[in-house]
């Protein structure tokens, strides 16, 4: 991201002093309009993931890990861990229990909700406003399938804990107690969620989506651009 950013206010600040210098009003309307739009853009995004002294609203991902948190859990025990998921993988994985695998399951699971919800966090905070002039939820949807993928990424390694593994293998030979099988599972994801930090939470999504948001900037200077050109003709 730091590239296409770089490169883009570069390109546009560039445009602006040629046309400053040969004092063409066009381009260097063009130039300051595609400035204005890439830097801001590139702002609105650091600003999801770095505090900003003085301005409200900047760093929501840090600000919102405990949602984050509890995202991940009620999605693992609402959408994974349900009697039906349970009894389903039980069925399948009794006859060799030392080679547990609920990866084909995590594939099968819709993570939709997730995005949806982390996008409804997002927009519900003070950014949400801010998040609506570079084009709202639309503007995000690109991102959804690099999180999706990421997400099922993360939950198959925490299922591959030897932990979770032994929970499982301990309670297999009775898999009617879904009660308690559930509640093991639930202590286990408590406990690795009650190991992240408010840093952690802001790399796991940055190393989602970060590298796709450059983009925002790029389209920032191009209709900054655009508007700039035709604001010159129009004042011409």
């Amino acid at each position: 991201m730091s590239n296409k950013s770089l490169i883009t206010n570069i390109i546009s600040l560039l445009i602006l002093l040629i046309g400053y210098l040969t004092n063409q009003q066009i381009v260097m309307f063009c130039g300051l309009f595609a400035f204005s739009g890439a830097l801001t853009n590139w702002l609105a995004i650091h600003m999801l993931f770095e505090k900003v002294p003085g301005l409200y609203g900047s760093g929501v991902i840090p600000a919102r890990f405990e949602d984050f948190k509890s995202g991940i859990k009620t999605l693992m025990m609402e959408q994974f861990f349900t009697k039906e998921n349970v009894d389903r993988f039980l069925s399948n994985e009794m006859a060799s229990p030392a080679q547990l695998d609920i990866k084909p399951v995590i594939e099968k699971v819709d993570l939709s909700p997730t995005f949806d919800s982390l996008i409804e966090v997002i927009m519900n905070s003070s950014f949400g406003g801010m998040l609506v002039m570079m084009g709202g939820e639309e503007a995000l949807q690109p991102l959804k399938q690099p999180f999706i993928e990421k997400m099922q990424n993360a939950i198959s390694d925490i299922s591959q804990q030897d932990a979770f593994k032994e929970a499982l293998k301990d309670q297999i030979e009775q898999p009617a107690m879904f009660d308690e099988i559930r509640s093991t599972i639930e202590d286990i994801i408590d406990q690795r969620l009650n190991e992240l930090t408010p840093q952690l939470v802001k790399e796991m999504i940055q190393k989602m989506i970060a590298a796709h948001l450059g983009w925002l900037v790029i389209w920032g200077g191009v209709f900054g651009g655009i508007i700039g050109i035709i604001s010159a003709l129009i004042t011409a």
